[in-house]
Order: structure tokens, then C-alpha cells, then sequence
């Protein structure tokens, strides 16, 4: 009997030592959305329309950009997903932009609640407002490289509504696809360190 205790004991005492791991719950499902679609090189000077409520510092070209092309998403919801630009919808091209893309994230009704920047420009403003700069200041951008979770809500529902923005020479943009991809997994920590 003092064998079956001593048994029961440690099988007791090894359970408590065992580590409390949570279900696995089920990942988002990735889904990408076309923000742009490729629009070949147009000469700025030949782009007819201009966004009037931005200025752009600039020592070179126009300070009022034109508009090389636009669009819209449909209401979106981030769910605790990263969203990040590609150059398709799965994922594996980056994107390219001359000069710069507009983004304006808008609430549900169409509110605009912020507004960033990706591209090769300097400042940009929008009244009062200078609009974040997100990323490096360039062309061409690798696959993923440019990250938007942090300026899209987690939970609200929202719409993207992207403008190409051109200020000197040629204005061209690939495909832009916004790709919302389950979070990476942390390293998960030991209960027992320390002990």
C-alpha cells in the first residue's frame, strides 16, 4: 500500500507541475483586398486632376499634386489582424509607386479618421495637418514591408481610400493589395522560470 500512496502522490505532484496551455483557437482567415489597381507611367503635366487640399514640400515639381488614380475598399474589420501592402493577393510582390500613395481611413459612414503616407515625397499636409509618413522614402517597396495595422482600427469597421499622388515627371503605380494575415506567434515564455 505505501507503494500505491507514494504512486499517487507523485502522479498528483507531477499534474500540479504541468503547465495550463489554452485550446488553440482558430486563426483569422488571411483575405487581401485590391486598394490600387496598375496604372502604366503617365507624364504628370498630362493628369488633369489635382487634390487641392495637399501640399507637398518640395524644392522640384508641383507642390499641389495630381491625381495618377484612386479607389475605395468596401467596409473592412482588422479583427486583431496585421494588415500590410503586397503587390498581389497572396502576398509574395512588393509594390511600386511614383510618387506617392494616399491613404485616408475613413469609419463605417465615410468619417476620415486618419491619414498616412507611402512613397518618394517629403512632407506632406493636408491643412494644419501633416499626414505620417509610414515607412522609408522611396519607389519601390519589398513584399510586406510597409505595415498599416497600427493606423487601422482592431475591432471598428473602416474603409481604405487610397490616391495616387504625382508631383513631378511620370506618375505609375503597380497592383496595391491590402493583406490582412493573422499576427506572428510570440515565443511563449516558461511558467517555471526562476524556480
Amino acid at each position: 500500500m505505501h507503494s500505491r500512496t507514494l504512486l499517487l502522490a507523485a502522479t498528483l505532484g507531477w499534474m500540479a507541475c504541468a503547465r495550463n496551455v489554452p485550446a488553440p483557437t482558430a486563426a483569422p482567415t488571411p483575405r487581401s483586398v485590391r486598394l490600387i489597381m496598375d496604372t502604366p507611367p503617365q507624364e504628370t503635366e498630362t493628369l488633369d486632376k489635382v487634390r487641392e487640399d495637399v501640399e507637398v514640400d518640395t524644392d522640384e515639381g508641383e507642390r499641389t499634386p495630381r491625381v495618377v488614380t484612386f479607389g475605395e475598399t468596401p467596409v473592412l474589420q482588422r479583427d486583431g489582424m496585421r494588415a500590410r501592402l503586397y503587390g498581389d493577393a497572396k502576398g509574395t510582390l512588393g509594390i511600386s509607386v511614383d510618387n506617392f500613395l494616399l491613404f485616408e481611413v475613413t469609419d463605417a459612414k465615410g468619417q476620415v479618421k486618419r491619414r498616412a503616407v507611402v512613397g518618394f515625397t517629403e512632407s506632406v499636409h493636408l491643412g494644419n495637418e501633416q499626414v505620417d509618413n509610414v515607412g522609408r522614402r522611396a519607389f519601390t517597396f519589398e513584399p510586406g514591408e510597409v505595415d498599416l495595422t497600427e493606423f487601422l482600427p482592431e475591432s471598428e469597421p473602416f474603409k481604405v481610400r487610397t490616391t495616387v499622388l504625382d508631383t513631378w515627371g511620370v506618375g505609375r503605380v503597380s497592383d496595391v493589395y491590402l493583406v490582412l494575415s493573422a499576427p506572428e506567434a510570440r515565443a511563449v515564455e516558461d511558467d517555471l522560470r526562476g524556480e
